[in-house]
């Protein structure tokens, strides 16, 4: 299956997209996890039941937004973000924050992220928010180019130090 932008909807997740939102989320796990073996997570059996639960608990969240990409009825790509308040921690004040965004790997390079990205930066810009962040994975060189194109700068840079390896 491949993606024509013209033939994709933008729209809330329903219950309905849960299932697919799973196997998206739990293909992310795997991919981070194939990145970096010591710093991200395994996917184990559970994992695509475990998202999809989490992403169902998100989806009527008031400071949540869970958006999906559909395309001839099929969801082929989701986007979850978040409205936060100051955070000392990150040393930032209110902010959206876009936690996941993923697109089935057939129908990428097609404009569907980026879609997805400006939907969900409208989604929390009408609820008032000044400033999105979000973090990617450092080998994950094609979301940060579509980051940048969309007018994102580095700002943070996360390291990590395995204690077991003293």
């Amino acid at each position: 299956m491949t993606a024509n932008a013209s033939d994709v909807i933008i729209r809330p997740a329903t219950p309905a997209d849960l299932p697919t939102l799973g196997r998206l989320g739990a293909l992310m796990v795997q991919t981070h996890h194939h990145f970096d073996r010591k710093r991200f997570i395994a996917p184990t059996p559970y994992t695509e039941r475990g998202y999809a639960s989490f992403l169902g608990s998100q989806l009527h969240a008031q400071q949540a937004i869970v958006l999906v990409a559909e395309q001839h009825g099929g969801t082929i790509g989701y986007a979850y973000a978040g409205v936060e308040d100051t955070d000392y921690m990150a040393l930032r004040g209110p902010a959206g924050v876009l936690y996941d965004i993923l697109v089935d790997p057939e129908c990428r390079r097609h404009g569907v992220g980026r879609q997805l990205l400006d939907a969900v930066v409208a989604a929390l810009t009408s609820r008032g928010v000044r400033q999105v962040v979000l973090s990617t994975a450092e080998r994950n060189d094609a979301a940060q180019r579509l980051f940048a194109r969309a007018g994102f700068r580095r700002t943070m840079i996360e390291m990590t130090r395995d204690l077991d390896q003293l």
